[in-house]
């Protein structure tokens, strides 16, 4: 009863304030088209130094390599079957892409484009992410009970360990602050799975029960705390990083596959299929205030915040007569 009281106060606290107070906190600066990209996009990245944005075209069975400097596309990669997560790493140059269908992931040369390497046997391989230091690319996997987290060799892409889930695992996040541990969603299983990465083994599990289908994940290592994003209902949801209880809720982006906190202005990005960004301001560790709703389109819930660039980059995949674009916003004082 504590608890709910709380979060219903939470709520009362933070009431949108009105829109004409305040400036949009994004501006629309760029629209790049991909004319020929059929159905559903998923997963992007970025190359900071090259000005190159890499964006999953998971049922056009494509990467689309976009010059961000010109707007512009300047490369097709082809022959994956279902590409689903997607990660440059800068120090290699190279482009590590997860195929979902074809239960692999590839290695492509930053330049050629041309596939260097697979590891396979990955059954529907998900979310990756690069851990430079340790040369190590991580992938989401699973089907069923053959569910976890994959452990790849960065220069020699093979898969090199695993990490057991009870079930497929969505969004992960490392912490960056000193901090040795892993946060995986795991929306099948009911609870966000805790990692000692060093370990390569689950040390906690920490139930989420007011909430279904919460894919996407942000850490606020500064609060110590770690943010979700769920489905059933829309919701931005709060858990602390040191208790795994959860703190607050919030509604949120409807159909949500993103989320970003973005730390140097105090703000969480939430991008929903139902064509829109909710942008919330922080205003501490537990309560955040919904500041605007931006419209991008239908089915746009995939989406890529880049400090180095200030930018937010949102996938809108074709509808009708409209094609497929990259949306990139400026994030505003």
């Amino acid at each position: 009863m504590k608890q709910t009281f709380g979060l219903i106060l939470v709520a009362l606290l933070t009431v949108p304030f009105p829109a004409q107070a305040q400036t949009a906190p994004l501006k629309l600066v760029q629209t790049i088209l991909l004319p020929d990209v059929d159905g559903r996009m998923d997963h992007m990245s970025v190359d900071v130094n090259g000005k190159r944005l890499f964006a999953s075209g998971l049922a056009n069975g494509s990467v689309e390599v976009v010059d961000l400097a010109v707007g512009k596309r300047i490369h097709t990669i082809t022959g994956i079957a279902e590409p689903e997560g997607i990660v440059y790493l800068p120090d290699m140059d190279l482009i590590y892409v997860a195929d979902g269908e074809g239960g692999a992931v590839h290695a492509f040369d930053g330049k050629s484009y041309k596939l260097l390497h697979t590891a396979g046997s990955i059954p529907h391989a998900d979310n990756l992410r690069y851990d430079q230091t340790a040369q190590r690319v991580y992938v989401g996997f699973g089907d069923g009970r053959d569910a976890g987290i994959g452990i790849i060799d960065a220069k020699e892409s093979e898969l090199i360990g695993i990490i057991n889930l009870d079930a497929h695992p969505e969004s992960f996040q490392f912490e960056k602050l000193g901090g040795r541990r892993m946060f995986v969603n795991v929306p099948l299983a009911g609870h966000i799975a805790v990692v000692e990465t060093g370990k390569r083994r689950v040390i906690a599990k920490w139930p989420v029960t007011t909430v279904k289908s919460f894919y996407p994940m942000a850490l606020d290592e500064r609060n110590q705390r770690v943010l979700i994003g769920s489905r059933r209902p829309a919701q931005l949801v709060v858990f602390d990083a040191k208790s795994g209880m959860m703190t607050a809720g919030f509604p949120g982006a409807v159909d949500t596959d993103d989320l970003f906190l973005d730390e140097k202005l105090h703000r969480v990005y939430m991008s929903g299929g139902d064509g829109f960004i909710s942008v919330f301001d922080q205003l501490d560790a537990d309560r955040y205030q919904l500041r605007a709703k931006i419209p991008t389109g239908t089915g746009a819930r995939i989406s890529l915040f880049v400090p180095e660039l200030n930018r937010l980059f949102v996938a809108v995949p074709r509808r009708g007569k409209y094609d497929a674009r990259i949306l990139v916003f400026d994030s505003q004082q």
